[in-house]
């Protein structure tokens, strides 16, 4: 089997918070701190958590500073669980099974966020031995996103992450040396064969950042405007506040949707296929 990679990312890996139920508003720790409405305990519901699942806020997240709720993304792990984990059980009609639910829900997401990262490294990987690697994983990792719930909760997340991190930072390398080759620039300060983390506030606008490792960095409210992010690897990054404006992120590797809710930018913001402009993002 070979996957349809963008179909798949398209139809599998979205959020459809309508066949879900609720389960990101109710089996996630929240914090006030970092955007979400009120500090929140794991297992207990949102307080704007509606009776049908639906969000009381939902059209004014943003307008009452609710950062954190409009920036997480489960990958469609929240459906899955539901419809397919559950066969379209909600907590609420089971109270005894909500615990397994929660946890199965956590452990989706990090299958699901695999699945995002596994499927862009195929469409990158040019070497044909990796590739199969990549796709004999792919079909590992959709096989246990299958698992009934309790096979799903015994899972060894941490050991199949193992194998699938090995296989994203060989197609990381390749794809950055492609990216530093490719083209030269007269950028100052020319970074990208460092592993400097930290980035906070930092104007990076002189930067050469094309095939840059920016796995993990904190770019927290960085300046980015206009820069080109070709080929760089942002798996991890923390972009809450990144102004984007401008940038070319068409051709940077293991962002997520997520990452991008976060940011700042606009218009002229260049970004990958298969995510998605934020609205409230400036013309």
């Amino acid at each position: 089997m070979i996957y349809t990679h963008e179909n798949k990312i398209n139809k599998e890996l979205r959020v459809d918070c309508e066949k879900c139920f609720g389960l990101c508003c109710v089996a996630l720790y929240f914090s006030a701190s970092e955007g979400f409405p009120t500090n929140k305990e794991a297992g207990k519901p949102c307080i704007n958590l509606q009776s049908e699942f639906t969000c009381a806020v939902h059209k004014n997240l943003r307008n009452k500073g609710l950062k954190g709720c409009t920036a997480y993304d489960c990958f469609g792990a929240g459906q899955k669980v539901a419809q397919v984990t559950c066969g379209g059980h909600d907590w609420r009609q089971n109270p005894k099974y909500a615990k397994k639910m929660f946890e199965a829900f956590l452990i989706m997401r990090q299958l699901h966020e695999m699945l995002w990262y596994l499927t862009q490294a195929f469409i990158l990987q040019t070497n044909h031995s990796i590739k199969d690697e990549i796709n004999s994983l792919l079909e590992n990792t959709e096989r246990l996103t299958l698992l009934d719930i309790d096979s799903l909760l015994g899972l060894d997340v941490e050991a199949h992450r193992t194998k699938v991190n090995m296989l994203l930072k060989n197609t990381s390398e390749l794809v950055r040396t492609k990216a530093r080759s490719g083209k030269n620039t007269r950028s100052k300060n020319c970074n990208t064969n460092s592993r400097r983390l930290d980035y906070f506030g930092a104007d990076l606008r002189k930067t050469n950042l094309r095939g840059a490792d920016l796995r993990g960095a904190c770019l927290i409210a960085a300046n980015l405007r206009g820069v080109d992010l070709s080929g760089a690897d942002l798996i991890g990054a923390d972009l809450r506040d990144t102004d984007l404006s401008g940038a070319n992120l068409t051709n940077s590797i293991f962002l997520t949707q997520a990452q991008i809710n976060t940011a700042k930018g606009n218009s002229h913001t260049k970004l990958p296929i298969m995510l998605v402009r934020p609205l409230y993002w400036s013309k």
